[in-house]
Protein backbone atom coordinates (compact mmCIF):
# COMPACT_ATOMS: atom_id res chain seq x y z
CA UNK A 1 0.00 0.00 0.00
CA UNK A 2 1.54 3.00 -1.13
CA UNK A 3 0.85 6.26 -0.70
CA UNK A 4 2.94 6.99 1.40
CA UNK A 5 4.17 8.98 3.92
CA UNK A 6 6.87 11.48 4.33
CA UNK A 7 6.19 14.97 2.76
CA UNK A 8 8.73 17.62 3.24
CA UNK A 9 9.11 21.93 3.11
CA UNK A 10 10.18 23.20 0.22
CA UNK A 11 14.52 23.66 -0.09
CA UNK A 12 15.24 27.44 0.43
CA UNK A 13 15.71 29.44 -2.76
CA UNK A 14 19.56 30.88 -2.78
CA UNK A 15 20.14 34.68 -3.17
CA UNK A 16 20.36 35.44 -7.18
CA UNK A 17 17.31 33.27 -7.29
CA UNK A 18 19.26 30.23 -8.35
CA UNK A 19 18.46 26.63 -6.19
CA UNK A 20 21.68 26.11 -4.09
CA UNK A 21 23.23 22.65 -4.98
CA UNK A 22 21.45 19.73 -3.77
CA UNK A 23 22.76 17.76 -0.77
CA UNK A 24 23.51 14.03 -0.81
CA UNK A 25 23.49 11.38 1.99
CA UNK A 26 26.51 10.74 3.75
CA UNK A 27 26.10 7.44 3.68
CA UNK A 28 23.35 5.29 1.81
CA UNK A 29 22.79 1.74 1.09
CA UNK A 30 19.79 0.13 -1.08
CA UNK A 31 19.15 -3.46 -1.29
CA UNK A 32 16.43 -5.45 -2.58
CA UNK A 33 13.47 -6.09 -0.21
CA UNK A 34 12.98 -9.26 1.86
CA UNK A 35 9.54 -10.88 0.85
CA UNK A 36 7.09 -10.50 2.84
CA UNK A 37 4.63 -13.10 3.84
CA UNK A 38 2.09 -13.88 1.00
CA UNK A 39 -0.82 -11.69 0.29
CA UNK A 40 0.65 -9.25 2.88
CA UNK A 41 2.70 -5.76 2.69
CA UNK A 42 5.04 -4.40 5.66
CA UNK A 43 6.26 -0.87 4.59
CA UNK A 44 7.69 2.33 6.02
CA UNK A 45 9.78 5.29 6.27
CA UNK A 46 11.55 6.18 9.74
CA UNK A 47 14.01 9.26 10.42
CA UNK A 48 15.64 9.00 13.73
CA UNK A 49 18.67 11.76 13.79
CA UNK A 50 20.70 11.66 11.47
CA UNK A 51 19.58 8.19 10.11
CA UNK A 52 16.70 7.32 7.68
CA UNK A 53 15.39 4.32 6.62
CA UNK A 54 12.96 3.54 4.07
CA UNK A 55 11.61 -0.27 3.98
CA UNK A 56 10.03 -2.30 1.43
CA UNK A 57 9.20 0.55 -1.11
CA UNK A 58 8.90 0.83 -4.77
CA UNK A 59 10.71 2.92 -6.94
CA UNK A 60 8.25 4.52 -8.29
CA UNK A 61 7.23 5.49 -4.08
CA UNK A 62 10.60 6.73 -3.83
CA UNK A 63 10.49 8.90 -6.72
CA UNK A 64 7.36 10.70 -5.51
CA UNK A 65 8.87 11.00 -2.11
CA UNK A 66 11.60 12.33 -3.61
CA UNK A 67 9.59 15.00 -6.40
CA UNK A 68 7.29 16.01 -4.01
CA UNK A 69 4.45 14.08 -5.89
CA UNK A 70 2.08 11.11 -5.03
CA UNK A 71 2.47 7.48 -6.87
CA UNK A 72 -0.60 7.70 -9.19
CA UNK A 73 1.57 11.08 -11.08
CA UNK A 74 4.48 8.62 -11.21
CA UNK A 75 4.64 6.51 -14.45
CA UNK A 76 7.46 3.93 -16.50
CA UNK A 77 8.70 0.53 -16.64
CA UNK A 78 6.42 -2.09 -14.94
CA UNK A 79 9.13 -2.73 -12.56
CA UNK A 80 9.23 0.68 -10.68
CA UNK A 81 5.88 -0.61 -9.59
CA UNK A 82 6.30 -3.60 -8.51
CA UNK A 83 10.28 -4.41 -7.16
CA UNK A 84 10.63 -3.39 -3.73
CA UNK A 85 13.88 -2.01 -2.27
CA UNK A 86 14.99 -0.78 1.12
CA UNK A 87 17.46 2.42 1.53
CA UNK A 88 19.54 2.68 4.62
CA UNK A 89 21.53 6.26 4.65
CA UNK A 90 22.76 9.24 7.14
CA UNK A 91 22.02 12.81 6.85
CA UNK A 92 25.41 15.17 6.97
CA UNK A 93 25.82 16.90 10.05
CA UNK A 94 24.30 19.97 9.63
CA UNK A 95 22.06 18.89 6.75
CA UNK A 96 18.23 19.75 7.92
CA UNK A 97 15.94 16.97 7.36
CA UNK A 98 14.05 19.63 5.32
CA UNK A 99 16.09 18.70 2.39
CA UNK A 100 15.74 14.98 2.17
CA UNK A 101 13.46 14.85 -1.22
CA UNK A 102 16.74 16.57 -3.03
CA UNK A 103 19.43 14.18 -1.05
CA UNK A 104 16.94 11.06 -1.88
CA UNK A 105 16.52 12.88 -5.98
CA UNK A 106 20.39 12.32 -5.85
CA UNK A 107 20.59 8.91 -4.63
CA UNK A 108 18.41 7.91 -7.02
CA UNK A 109 19.38 9.73 -10.27
CA UNK A 110 22.41 8.27 -9.65
CA UNK A 111 22.07 4.67 -8.09
CA UNK A 112 19.50 3.84 -10.64
CA UNK A 113 20.49 5.81 -13.50
CA UNK A 114 17.00 7.64 -13.84
CA UNK A 115 15.84 9.41 -16.54
CA UNK A 116 12.83 10.91 -17.01
CA UNK A 117 10.77 13.55 -17.94
CA UNK A 118 7.45 15.44 -17.36
CA UNK A 119 4.50 16.24 -18.74
CA UNK A 120 0.98 17.39 -17.58
CA UNK A 121 -1.94 15.25 -18.19
CA UNK A 122 -5.48 15.77 -17.37
CA UNK A 123 -6.81 12.90 -14.37
CA UNK A 124 -10.38 12.34 -12.97
CA UNK A 125 -10.19 12.26 -9.85
CA UNK A 126 -12.03 13.02 -6.68
CA UNK A 127 -12.30 16.38 -5.07
CA UNK A 128 -13.17 15.91 -1.47
CA UNK A 129 -14.83 19.19 -0.39
CA UNK A 130 -17.19 20.03 2.72
CA UNK A 131 -20.33 18.73 1.86
CA UNK A 132 -23.52 21.00 1.59
CA UNK A 133 -24.78 20.72 5.24
CA UNK A 134 -21.11 21.47 6.52
CA UNK A 135 -19.17 19.75 8.76
CA UNK A 136 -20.63 16.76 10.88
CA UNK A 137 -16.76 16.23 12.82
CA UNK A 138 -15.44 18.72 15.39
CA UNK A 139 -11.08 19.50 14.83
CA UNK A 140 -9.20 17.79 17.94
CA UNK A 141 -7.72 20.21 20.32
CA UNK A 142 -4.38 22.18 19.36
CA UNK A 143 -1.18 19.80 20.66
CA UNK A 144 0.93 22.02 22.43
CA UNK A 145 3.93 19.88 21.86
CA UNK A 146 3.55 20.34 17.95
CA UNK A 147 5.06 23.91 18.03
CA UNK A 148 8.49 22.46 19.55
CA UNK A 149 8.65 19.45 16.76
CA UNK A 150 10.78 20.11 14.09
CA UNK A 151 12.13 18.83 10.95
CA UNK A 152 15.07 16.57 12.97
CA UNK A 153 12.45 15.22 15.52
CA UNK A 154 12.04 11.38 14.97
CA UNK A 155 8.82 10.68 13.05
CA UNK A 156 7.64 7.51 11.26
CA UNK A 157 5.75 6.11 8.64
CA UNK A 158 4.55 2.50 9.52
CA UNK A 159 1.99 0.13 7.20
CA UNK A 160 1.09 -3.29 7.71
CA UNK A 161 -1.94 -4.89 5.17
CA UNK A 162 -3.85 -8.06 4.97
CA UNK A 163 -6.85 -9.90 4.22
CA UNK A 164 -7.83 -8.66 7.65
CA UNK A 165 -7.62 -5.09 6.98
CA UNK A 166 -4.94 -2.88 6.98
CA UNK A 167 -3.07 -0.23 9.72
CA UNK A 168 -1.23 2.36 9.55
CA UNK A 169 0.54 4.73 11.76
CA UNK A 170 1.56 8.20 10.78
CA UNK A 171 3.55 8.70 14.01
CA UNK A 172 2.73 11.04 16.93
CA UNK A 173 -0.74 10.08 17.11
CA UNK A 174 -2.13 10.19 13.84
CA UNK A 175 -3.21 6.48 12.10
CA UNK A 176 -6.19 5.28 11.10
CA UNK A 177 -7.22 1.06 10.61
CA UNK A 178 -9.61 -0.46 8.08
CA UNK A 179 -10.71 -3.88 9.54
CA UNK A 180 -14.15 -5.48 9.92
CA UNK A 181 -15.86 -3.08 7.50
CA UNK A 182 -14.72 -0.01 9.79
CA UNK A 183 -12.03 2.65 8.86
CA UNK A 184 -11.55 4.83 12.56
CA UNK A 185 -9.38 7.70 12.07
CA UNK A 186 -6.80 9.27 14.70
CA UNK A 187 -5.42 12.67 14.42
CA UNK A 188 -5.81 12.54 10.96
CA UNK A 189 -4.92 15.78 8.81
CA UNK A 190 -6.54 16.05 5.51
CA UNK A 191 -3.62 15.37 3.58
CA UNK A 192 -3.66 11.85 4.99
CA UNK A 193 -7.36 11.62 4.75
CA UNK A 194 -6.63 11.79 1.16
CA UNK A 195 -3.76 9.13 1.20
CA UNK A 196 -5.91 6.86 3.37
CA UNK A 197 -9.44 7.41 0.81
CA UNK A 198 -6.73 7.07 -2.31
CA UNK A 199 -5.80 3.27 -1.51
CA UNK A 200 -9.50 2.46 -1.61
CA UNK A 201 -10.96 4.54 -4.63
CA UNK A 202 -10.44 4.04 -8.31
CA UNK A 203 -9.14 7.61 -9.00
CA UNK A 204 -6.93 9.86 -7.12
CA UNK A 205 -8.67 12.55 -4.49
CA UNK A 206 -7.49 15.69 -4.45
CA UNK A 207 -8.02 17.79 -0.95
CA UNK A 208 -10.36 21.04 -1.78
CA UNK A 209 -11.49 21.28 2.22
CA UNK A 210 -9.19 24.01 3.52
CA UNK A 211 -8.97 22.20 6.11
CA UNK A 212 -6.03 22.00 8.65
CA UNK A 213 -6.74 20.78 11.58
CA UNK A 214 -6.50 16.98 12.67
CA UNK A 215 -9.82 14.88 13.04
CA UNK A 216 -10.70 11.35 15.06
CA UNK A 217 -13.90 10.05 12.68
CA UNK A 218 -15.34 6.36 11.55
CA UNK A 219 -16.83 5.23 8.44
CA UNK A 220 -18.84 2.31 8.18
CA UNK A 221 -19.23 0.28 5.14
CA UNK A 222 -20.95 -2.71 3.75
CA UNK A 223 -18.99 -5.72 3.93
CA UNK A 224 -19.29 -6.01 0.31
CA UNK A 225 -17.73 -3.02 -0.12
CA UNK A 226 -15.11 -3.95 2.31
CA UNK A 227 -13.78 -6.76 0.23
CA UNK A 228 -13.48 -4.57 -2.99
CA UNK A 229 -11.78 -2.29 -0.87
CA UNK A 230 -9.64 -4.33 0.50
CA UNK A 231 -8.72 -6.16 -2.62
CA UNK A 232 -8.22 -2.36 -4.58
CA UNK A 233 -5.49 -1.40 -1.55
CA UNK A 234 -3.89 -4.87 -2.45
CA UNK A 235 -3.57 -4.20 -6.19
CA UNK A 236 -2.34 -0.50 -5.18
CA UNK A 237 -0.06 -2.40 -2.78
CA UNK A 238 1.94 -4.53 -5.69
CA UNK A 239 0.31 -7.68 -4.10
CA UNK A 240 -0.35 -10.28 -6.58
CA UNK A 241 -3.98 -11.61 -6.34
CA UNK A 242 -5.85 -14.59 -8.13
CA UNK A 243 -7.94 -13.68 -11.42
CA UNK A 244 -10.92 -14.39 -9.75
CA UNK A 245 -10.31 -11.60 -6.87
CA UNK A 246 -9.67 -9.19 -9.33
CA UNK A 247 -12.68 -9.90 -11.03
CA UNK A 248 -14.57 -8.45 -7.72
CA UNK A 249 -13.83 -4.64 -8.81
CA UNK A 250 -15.38 -5.09 -12.41
CA UNK A 251 -18.23 -2.11 -11.74
CA UNK A 252 -17.03 -1.65 -7.70
CA UNK A 253 -18.68 1.01 -6.75
CA UNK A 254 -18.41 1.03 -3.04
CA UNK A 255 -21.44 3.31 -2.61
CA UNK A 256 -21.42 2.64 1.30
CA UNK A 257 -17.54 4.79 1.48
CA UNK A 258 -19.43 7.65 -0.51
CA UNK A 259 -22.60 7.57 2.17
CA UNK A 260 -20.01 7.79 5.16
CA UNK A 261 -18.09 10.50 4.02
CA UNK A 262 -21.17 12.46 3.36
CA UNK A 263 -22.44 11.76 6.72
CA UNK A 264 -19.25 13.51 8.53
CA UNK A 265 -19.92 16.60 6.35
CA UNK A 266 -17.45 15.70 3.56
CA UNK A 267 -18.17 14.96 0.05
CA UNK A 268 -16.11 12.93 -2.85
CA UNK A 269 -17.06 14.63 -6.43
CA UNK A 270 -15.97 13.21 -9.57
CA UNK A 271 -14.19 15.30 -11.79
CA UNK A 272 -10.89 16.17 -14.02
CA UNK A 273 -8.42 18.04 -13.20
CA UNK A 274 -4.85 18.27 -14.87
CA UNK A 275 -1.85 16.69 -12.54
CA UNK A 276 1.88 17.40 -13.00
CA UNK A 277 3.02 13.76 -13.85
CA UNK A 278 6.78 12.06 -14.25
CA UNK A 279 7.41 9.50 -16.85
CA UNK A 280 10.41 7.37 -16.08
CA UNK A 281 12.15 6.92 -19.74
CA UNK A 282 15.17 4.68 -18.21
CA UNK A 283 16.43 3.49 -15.03
CA UNK A 284 18.54 0.15 -14.00
CA UNK A 285 15.93 -2.56 -12.64
CA UNK A 286 19.45 -3.36 -9.98
CA UNK A 287 20.51 -0.15 -8.56
CA UNK A 288 25.07 0.27 -8.65
CA UNK A 289 26.97 -1.03 -5.68
CA UNK A 290 26.49 1.01 -2.42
Amino acid sequence: MKNFLLLFAIASIAAWGQQPARPEFEVATIRPSAPSPEATVTAGARIDGAQVRWVSLTLKNFIATAYRMKPYQISGPDWIFSDRFDIAATIPAGVSTTQMPEMLQRLIEDRFQLKMHREKKDFPVYALEIAKGGLKMQPNPSDPDAAKADANTPASTNINGSAQGIAIDFGRGSSYTFANNRFEARKLTMPNVVRALELYTDRPVVDMTGLTGTYDFTLEVTAEDYQAMLIRAAVSAGVTLPPQALRLLDGASIPSLFDSVQKIGLKLDARKAPLDTIVVDDARKTPTDN
